[in-house]
């Protein structure tokens, strides 16, 4: 019987209006569950009690977004800005993001139908004995298509899980982040707070010198005996004994710097190796409320995003209870010839509808859906446990910047005091009117306190810095420039 090229097409795409109504099925239903955001429930104000210039007002973005600049050091703020272009941590977090992206994509092309062209040359000889023993050929070319259509909604839910992990692989660099600009901070004012240190044993030193110096003549007058000289030089070379160990600490601290900013160690001794103060911190600092805090963290919200994955890939495991269908088909041509392959006669046409549909696996589906489940279980503990988390770094935070302000305000009394008697004790000694271990037990009081109130000031900044990365401060100016 024979047919027109016409009544071929048509029959060929008969089952067309099936495919479309599924095509359209297919918008309506999504296998598992559907998800919604947790709810933490926070209290309304920090336990922590607010002093020491914190306030519960809402903290200004721009602040917290450029928190550094607070503290008025443009040597700092230098450094940052070469942090966030050459940090490897943050280097391999911007490459993470563009492995989800490109994986949403693997996922999204899954909804598409698939086109290979196929093209051969095949040459065979019967056998003599069977056959003619005549050799022939076979030339093929044409298109294959396929397209599984996406009925119960696994493919979708492949793209929802594939969405939210790219989210939370944002949020994994912008966590990445908050830590690196704290990490720099944190050992610039180590490298300051170290140099202050050396700066009072130094002066310290100098003064030893000094009395070290006077003990020496008042025993060649007679003043005084041997005992004093020896107690005032190992008072002395004690107090050198420290140096060295501050500018090992100085120069790690350095170190440690340069390979944050992605650097060889030793890239950035130049510019620090000058000694300067420690930043002071603002008088004022507003904290906000602990649901700022959530919405801000970024590891909470890494979180969230990733039991919003988690919920997805249930649905697709649940997808495998269910019948796939596929729509295929192939057109091309077929000839003995090279010179008849594009003639009308060498046309090949197929195509339709198919149904797979497993019925049995020893329970293995059922299985896997409880496995996504009790994935989604443990990803919903992990939300809830960086909630609690992010709430007890801000509490400590905040206690440890009010307190250690108080610390320091007796600090500095007391190395007042020590100074006062220091100088008492040294006018009384030359003037033969009291004993040279009244100078000695001065001198290192003064020595101890003074280097107590050089690490208490960099405490107290160090603090904040804590305080900042624990409010989750520092990505959003980052992020504004991130892709979508």
């Amino acid at each position: 019987m024979k047919f027109s090229h016409k009544t071929a097409l048509v029959r060929s795409i008969s089952w067309l209006p099936v495919g479309l109504a599924i095509v359209i099925f297919t918008g309506c239903a999504s296998v598992g569950p559907n998800y919604t955001p947790p709810k933490a429930s926070v209290s309304t104000d920090w336990y922590a009690q607010l002093k020491g210039g914190l306030t519960a007002q809402e903290m200004n973005p721009q602040t917290l977004a450029a928190w550094w600049t607070t503290l008025d050091d443009p040597a700092l703020s230098h450094l940052i800005e070469r942090a966030v272009s050459g940090n490897l941590d943050l280097k391999k977090a911007r490459a993470r993001i563009r492995e989800a992206r490109a994986r949403r994509g693997v996922a999204n092309a899954a909804r598409f139908p698939t086109l290979d062209a196929t093209g051969s040359v095949t040459r065979s000889r019967s056998s003599e004995e069977t056959g003619t023993g005549e050799t022939s050929s076979l030339y093929a070319v044409g298109i294959d298509a396929g397209w599984e259509l996406d009925i119960f909604g696994g493919v979708r839910r492949s793209v929802e899980a594939a969405e939210a992990d790219l989210g939370a692989s944002k949020e994994g660099m912008r966590d990445v982040l908050v830590s690196l600009l704290a990490e720099v901070a944190l050992n610039y004012l180590e490298v300051r707070t170290y140099q202050a240190r050396l700066a009072v044993a130094e002066e310290n030193l100098e003064a030893q010198k000094d009395t070290h110096q006077l003990t020496l003549w008042r025993n060649q007058a007679g003043l005084s005996d041997q005992l004093a000289v020896e107690q005032a030089r190992y008072n002395l070379e004690n107090t050198r004994s420290q140096i060295p160990t501050l500018r090992t600490g100085s120069e790690q601290a350095m170190n440690r710097i340069a390979v944050l900013l992605g650097e060889q160690p030793g890239m950035v001794h130049t510019e620090l190796e000058q000694y300067k103060p420690i930043p002071v911190t603002p008088l004022q600092v507003a904290v906000g409320v602990p649901a700022d805090v959530l919405r801000r963290r970024p590891d909470v919200r890494q979180a969230e995003r990733e039991l919003a994955a988690q919920t997805a890939r249930i649905g697709v495991s649940t997808a495998d209870l269910y019948p796939k269908f596929k729509l295929s088909g192939s057109i091309g041509l077929e000839a003995f010839s090279s010179g008849n392959l594009v003639s009308y006669g060498s046309r090949i046409l197929s195509g339709g509808p198919s149904i797979t549909w497993r019925i049995f696996d020893a329970g293995a589906i059922r299985q896997n859906i409880e496995v996504q489940s009790a994935l989604q279980e443990q990803y919903l503990i992990a939300y809830e446990a960086a909630v609690l988390n992010a709430l007890k770094e801000v509490e400590n935070a905040i206690v440890a910047y009010a307190e250690e302000q108080n610390r320091r305000q007796s600090l500095t009394e007391t190395t007042r005091a020590a100074q006062r008697a220091a100088d008492l004790a040294q006018h009384k000694y030359q003037a033969g009117l009291a004993d040279f271990n009244n100078v000695l037990d001065a001198q290192r009081s003064l020595l101890s306190f003074q280097d107590q109130l050089a690490q208490s000031d960099g405490t107290v900044t160090s603090n904040l810095v804590r305080l900042y990365k624990a409010l989750g401060g520092g990505w959003t100016s980052l992020a504004q420039n991130e892709k979508k």
